[in-house]
């Protein structure tokens, strides 16, 4: 079901992508390449279980859980005991200090995750893990100690006792999908999704490094949404993340869940449609389509609904297992990007079970928002082999790569609009069992790719979880 193959030396050998021209023109802008730096082992046994054909350690709603800050990375994760575990490294060492965090994974379920956040308003790591349309547990450290890695010893006292709240503040009973990011100005934010499948709202809270405040939900899940096939009154919207570019705007892609399968050709599929785009100037208080037009304020009763015009960036019906929660990034320009996936017409028009094809059928595609404001999409010429999905990362020169299930590489050239996508690494030797992790945070700091994946195991063997070092152009 799943296809690998081998690249002889990849593992100390470069992989270069496509050359742009002469050398003058590959030395004012590099094309995308990867040269494999080292892997580093986070735990010889993790905790292993296949739940909605993922892994708790390695699931793509995961942000972060491998981030860097400071001269020092972060990664976040389960042991064999079902321990939650923190560990961190300097940059390029090759052994990670780790700690316990005072907490032990409920259920065999993927969606209950560990996240990470920094504020950098108070120097504080925050871990929220263990939810899925029910509580959750919170964990945060001391003031100052990601500001003075170097400085601060890592023991579990630096941390406060896990908490059933954010400091008191309750939010939802049905909690899911936590993703912390931070303001511009350093305060942080936890996007997270109340309600459960197929009838939820996306909300906010907010920390300011004193405390958390509601700023509530965002998104609405009623409205009538019409198929060919039927009908639908209640939905959820899937983020495929939510990020603020340079320039302090903040953007999120999405896609619609239906509750009513009725809207779907077959009842194996799954009832997704359409890819979305919104954003807001103002700290997610206000939300505005692709035109600039204000659609949703957050806190009232005005959201972001399935009736609201202007939203969809790349139709699709709910016929073709497009996949929920990707990924997406923006470039130096603020240009919002996306990966997104599922089964193009070429292969018919009515997918009948969505694991099995996706997995013989399923693409993924880039699509993003072009210098003259249009919006183009092109498909990446490697077949996922997999249900799962794809991250998306773009390096300094704004070049595109595509990280994909097994941790096969490919990467486009800016230089190219993102066209010339091509199969940069091949994932030989990782034996990943599939979705894997990307630190977004990393590349900025010293050009370094850094991949968090888990070996492939049976039933629930624990089996060993690494990170994977890749240099990029600099």
């Amino acid at each position: 079901m799943r296809r690998r193959t081998l690249l002889a030396g990849a593992v100390l050998g470069t992989v270069a992508g496509p050359t742009l021209g002469g050398p003058a023109a590959r030395a004012a802008a590099p094309g995308p390449s990867v040269t494999p730096a080292g892997r580093t082992t986070l735990d010889e046994r993790a905790v292993y279980f296949v739940s909605y054909d993922g892994l708790v350690n390695n699931n793509s709603f995961q942000k972060n859980g491998l981030l860097t800050h400071k001269g020092h990375q972060y990664a976040v994760w389960y042991t064999a005991d079902r321990n939650a575990v923190v560990g961190r490294r300097a940059l390029g060492a090759s052994t990670w200090q780790t700690l316990r965090a005072g907490h032990t994974l409920r259920y065999d379920d993927s969606h209950n995750v560990i996240s990470m956040g920094v504020s950098k308003t108070d120097g504080r790591l925050h871990l929220h893990m263990d939810s899925h349309s029910d509580g959750f547990t919170y964990v945060k450290s001391a003031a100052g100690l990601m500001d003075n890695p170097s400085g601060l010893s890592w023991t579990a006292s630096r941390f406060d006792a896990p908490q059933s709240t954010l400091d008191g503040l309750t939010l939802t009973s049905q909690f899911t999908y936590p993703q912390f990011v931070s303001t511009p100005e350093g305060r942080l934010q936890l996007s997270h999704r109340a309600g459960v499948s197929g009838n939820g709202r996306n909300a906010l809270a907010e920390y300011d490094g004193t405390r958390w405040t509601a700023l509530g939900e965002w998104t609405a899940s009623t409205g009538t949404y019409r198929s060919e096939h039927g009908s639908s009154t209640a939905r959820n919207m899937y983020l495929h993340g939510i990020d603020y570019d340079r320039n302090g705007r903040l953007h999120a892609f999405f896609t619609w869940r239906e509750q009513n399968g009725a809207v779907m050709c077959s009842p194996g599929g799954i009832t997704n449609h359409d890819t979305g785009y919104v954003h807001s100037d103002d700290r997610g208080r206000t939300w505005r389509n692709d035109a600039g037009t204000v659609v949703a304020t957050t806190g009232t009763a005005d959201r972001v609904s399935v009736t609201d015009p202007g939203l969809v960036v790349d139709p699709l019906n709910p016929d073709h297992s497009l996949m929920n929660q990707e990924s997406q990034s923006t470039d130096s320009a603020g240009r919002p990007h996306a990966v997104i996936s599922y089964v193009p017409g070429r292969f018919g028009q009515c997918t009948t079970d969505y694991v099995a094809d996706r997995t013989a059928n399923g693409r993924a595609f880039h699509v993003r928002r072009t210098a003259a404001g249009t919006w183009r999409k092109t498909e990446i010429p490697v077949p996922l082999n997999s249900s799962q999905r794809t991250r998306l990362l773009l390096d300094r020169y704004d070049n595109a790569y595509a990280v994909l299930p097994y941790g096969r590489i490919a990467g486009a050239s800016a230089a190219s609009d993102h066209t010339d996508w091509t199969l940069l690494y091949d994932g030989a030797g990782l034996n990943a069992f599939g979705e894997v992790l990307i630190d977004e945070t990393r590349t900025a700091q010293d050009g370094v790719l850094s991949v968090m994946y888990q070996e492939r195991s049976t039933g629930t063997t624990p089996s060993a979880l690494h990170v994977a070092d890749f240099r990029l152009p600099t």
